[in-house]
């Protein structure tokens, strides 16, 4: 309810009415209204548009897998959203990704990237092609994040730094770099009214210092004729347009790029704006920009795996049955773990590594097992034993229990709703037996 949220601060208020003009009272009335809940298909799920459609009733015009939600739809309780079939994403909050334009083969990094709304939808636009990496600084967010990612399916290295490190080490390696950076969050104002009472008239300018920082960095991992994009969630000049002016004069090597959005339009000198009260979505801003010089990458990694981590994956493989050939191409054991990594993945020694890739399998002894993350990158058309399940066992399935078979059933089997994946069970004398992580277990209401 409107009456409820606190007021809106003097000195934002006082701010946006220089910037809009008579367009102030319209823009204010905006922040009263609903916020605009949106999902994004996640393209990889044969299944997510029939997932999706209880809750879902019109298109983001700016993301061609994104859909508004219906007023009370609750997606995030449900099975649909256990099985990675859709990312809850606030519509204006893709835009950045619109605007950085992801291609399947290039080399990509997100930043700044928990919880991972963004890095999921770099890795949708990749396709499974080319390289991703995410990084949080904060370690509680990294897990949080490489979560998100796993239950997309998404295969990204998830990596926990400061982006000073990372500028350090992987100097002008990449064709497209993210940088959503962290702002005053004025345009979350209309959608968690609690913003409100953090903002300070100090904030703007506190963040601006910081973003800064984090945008000097990121200018030292672009590759010469690649991409930035610094996106915020805040209204004011001081962390957006002020910002990159800043930017630019600090790193002239770096020049506006105009690109252009469905129903937003043009940018203008590289930036574009999300205002509520003219768009369906919070605020946002973003402005993209070209690194001038050659656009040959610099050397990647010979890809390689070791002959340990493939004959794991061969024992896998006569147990489960053959894997998709994209996560076959370069294989790599920590610890008791295989994953799967993209080829073009820089090294990771001395960084705090969260996943340095898709998790395939466990290895122990004298046994292997398939891991979850495996499961939610695989689809219902391979050639592994499967179970379909039907609502009431999905439910079961998600709360942790075992489900009944068949008793000549034998092995590890996995678990589909509609066609969806959502886990690992192991068939053994009439019994499936639950592999589903206890982290992820969830009890939903019937």
């Amino acid at each position: 309810m409107s009456d409820l949220r606190p007021p809106l601060p003097g000195g934002f208020v006082r701010e946006i009415e220089k910037m809009l003009g008579s367009d102030a009272p319209a823009f204010f009335a905006s922040l009263e209204q609903p916020a605009a809940l949106a999902l994004r298909l996640n393209p990889a799920r044969a299944g997510a548009m029939a997932a999706a459609e209880p809750f879902i009733e019109s298109h983001v015009p700016w993301e061609p897998s994104g859909w508004y939600l219906k007023s009370g739809a609750r997606p995030g309780a449900g099975i649909a959203h256990a099985a990675g079939a859709f990312y809850l994403q606030e519509a204006s909050a893709m835009v950045s990704v619109a605007a950085l334009a992801p291609e399947p083969g290039e080399r990509v990094l997100d930043l700044c990237a928990a919880p991972g709304g963004k890095s999921t939808q770099i890795a949708a636009a990749l396709a499974g092609e080319g390289l991703l990496v995410s990084n949080e600084p904060e370690p509680a967010r990294a897990k949080v994040l490489a979560s998100n990612l796993e239950r997309m399916g998404a295969r990204a290295a998830v990596v926990c730094a400061y982006p000073d490190a990372l500028a350090m080490r992987w100097p002008e390696y990449f064709d497209a770099v993210l940088c959503d950076a962290p702002c005053s969050g004025e345009g979350m104002f209309r959608r968690d009214p609690a913003a409100r009472a953090q903002w300070t008239p100090a904030s703007p300018a506190g963040c601006a210092r910081r973003q800064a920082g984090i945008l000097d960095c990121a200018a030292e991992l672009v590759r010469p004729g690649g991409r930035l994009v610094y996106s915020t969630c805040t209204f004011n000049r001081s962390e957006n347009e002020g910002t990159i002016a800043a930017f630019l004069e600090r790193h002239p090597e770096f020049a506006p790029e105009d690109f252009a959005l469905p129903e937003l339009g043009a940018s203008q000198d590289g930036m574009i704006r999300v205002w509520p009260h003219l768009a369906r979505g919070d605020g946002h801003f973003a402005a993209k920009l070209r690194k001038a010089g050659s656009s040959e990458r610099r050397e990647a990694p010979a890809p390689r795996s070791a002959r340990d981590s493939l004959d794991l994956l061969r024992e896998l493989e006569a147990e489960i049955g053959p894997l998709p050939e994209a996560l076959k191409l370069r294989v790599e054991q920590i610890g008791g773990f295989v994953y799967s990594v993209a080829p073009e993945r820089p090294d990771l020694a001395g960084l705090r590594i969260v996943s340095p890739g898709l998790r395939l399998l466990r290895a122990g002894k004298n046994y292997v097992e398939p891991e979850h993350a495996l499961a939610m990158a695989l689809g219902a058309d391979g050639a592994y034993r499967r179970m379909n399940l039907d609502d009431a066992q999905a439910r079961r399935y998600l709360a942790g229990e075992a489900l009944p078979c068949d008793p000549c059933e034998k092995g590890w089997t996995l678990m589909l709703w509609n066609n969806l994946p959502l886990g690992w069970s192991k068939a053994s004398n009439g019994q499936m037996k639950n592999h589903l992580p206890k982290g992820l277990r969830i009890n939903l209401r019937q």
